[in-house]
């Protein structure tokens, strides 16, 4: 086992840069014993203890003055169950390698978010989540887990054992313990066929309930300053397979989308005024197109401007309400926005924190680059979001606390009565926790 210290100054950063963390000391245990040893050793010493991924939440839920956990050498797949339709992946797993790794076998996860930088632990612990009508987050798709608690057992959770941990832990927020190991649902590998084009803000918002029935994952993209919006639909198809050209690929992912978007929110952020006629060429740029891959391949894009970001849960019957709400507070403030606000779905689930709980939910994502003021936007964009029940990402930025979270989540207090049972002593608790658990 190592114990480092990241950084030149011992700082730990996360992705956007708006979180930064002194740890007292860095562990990167390579077992699930050397791991509950470094748990035992930080009670001790009276330290906190945080497990961190990749750093791409932007909140402050991994970041600690004590103990922090790197879980990099937790990594690789434990197991295949083909008979159960199921994978076990040690919990530091980049999403990047798990998803690698199962196309070579075969097998695929059903649903999955749009970036695929994170571990399998951190994704799951704060609810990340792409878009479906029927098929719902990563964490929905876990069918068991091992986890690391306060006093350093080691606990195995499923629908069958330790059920009421499992209901909560599958998004803990690292409020539980640490996750160790993870048991997915997965599939035969199978094609989708991804329609992209774009849309007029109106005519999205109109047919918003059809484009969701009709499509099995459906989501867009909306440009503050323009009536514009580009769509994409992803349904599974028979083949056969038709990946995007690579020199196609690479003008629309990687230049546009990547390249000239850096330069454009650059050039945004250095002169305001720039962005609206920027934002109605950029709502342009890209064109229609239609292809057909593996799912991890449709799914995700690389993302490579930095950016901050605020993401809220509605009732999926609000959503149009909510996002005419959102345009019309843009067109009618003297806000410049850069980038585009993102439209998803998830079918309402039985995990007791998560997003989705118990409701047909839409999300919507504001954002903006990174470097830019952004607290005028988000703090409008929320009081929109709460006045519709809006429950916030997990690791997204937000200012809610446990008393709204009461308000918003029916089985709260389940979470809460369970923490102090496992984390008594507040082990894995830090200021983040603090706000949305409650002390």
């Amino acid at each position: 086992m190592s114990t480092t210290v990241s950084g030149k100054s011992g700082t730990w950063r996360n992705w956007a840069g708006n979180v930064t963390a002194r740890p007292v000391r860095e562990v990167t245990p390579a077992s699930v014993e050397e791991l509950s040893a470094a748990v035992r050793k930080a009670a001790d010493e009276g330290l906190k203890v945080k497990a961190v991924g990749t750093g791409h939440s932007f909140t402050a839920a991994a970041a600690t003055d004590g103990v922090l956990i790197r879980p990099q050498l937790l990594t690789g797949i434990r197991g295949i169950d083909r008979e159960a339709g199921t994978v076990t992946v040690e919990a530091g797993t980049p999403l990047k390698r798990l998803n690698v790794a199962l196309a070579r076998e075969g097998l695929s996860l059903t649903n999955m978010g749009d970036i695929m930088e994170q571990t399998v632990s951190g994704a799951t612990s704060t609810g990340t989540h792409g878009t479906g009508r029927d098929s719902a987050s990563i964490a929905a798709q876990i069918k068991g887990l091992e986890l690391v608690t306060a006093d350093g057992s080691v606990l195995t959770c499923s629908e069958k054992e330790n059920p009421e941990v499992f209901a909560a832990a599958r998004i803990g927020i690292g409020a539980l313990g640490v996750v160790t190991a993870i048991t997915f649902s997965v599939e035969p590998v199978f094609l989708l066929t991804a329609r992209e084009e774009p849309m007029r803000f109106d005519r999205v918002t109109a047919d918003f309930d059809e484009l969701f029935t009709e499509n099995e994952h459906f989501e867009f993209y909306w440009f503050p300053h323009t009536r514009n919006c580009n769509t994409k639909r992803n349904n599974r198809s028979a083949g056969p397979e038709r990946p995007v050209g690579q020199l196609s690929g690479w003008i629309e992912d990687e230049f546009l989308s990547n390249g000239v978007f850096q330069v454009a929110n650059l050039l945004g952020r250095a002169v305001p005024a720039t962005i609206p006629g920027i934002a109605r060429i950029s709502s342009r740029a890209l064109s229609a197109r239609t292809y057909t891959d593996i799912p991890y391949k449709v799914f995700t894009s690389p993302r490579r401007v930095r950016f901050v970001e605020m993401e809220y849960a509605v009732p999926r019957e609000a959503l149009v309400e909510t996002l005419r709400e959102l345009k019309s507070m843009v067109d009618r403030s003297p806000l410049r926005v850069s980038f585009p606000v993102e439209v998803r779905t998830a079918p309402a689930d039985d995990i007791t924190l998560s997003t989705a709980s118990g409701r047909d939910s839409a999300y919507i994502a504001v954002h903006m680059f990174r470097g830019t003021p952004y607290q005028a936007y988000f703090t409008a964009a929320e009081r929109i979001f709460t006045a519709h029940e809006g429950r916030p990402h997990w690791g997204k930025v937000h200012t809610r606390d446990a008393e709204y979270f009461s308000g918003v989540y029916p089985r709260f207090g389940e979470f809460t009565a369970l923490r102090d049972r496992l984390d008594p002593e507040r082990r894995f608790g830090n200021d983040y926790l603090r706000r949305v658990l409650g002390s």
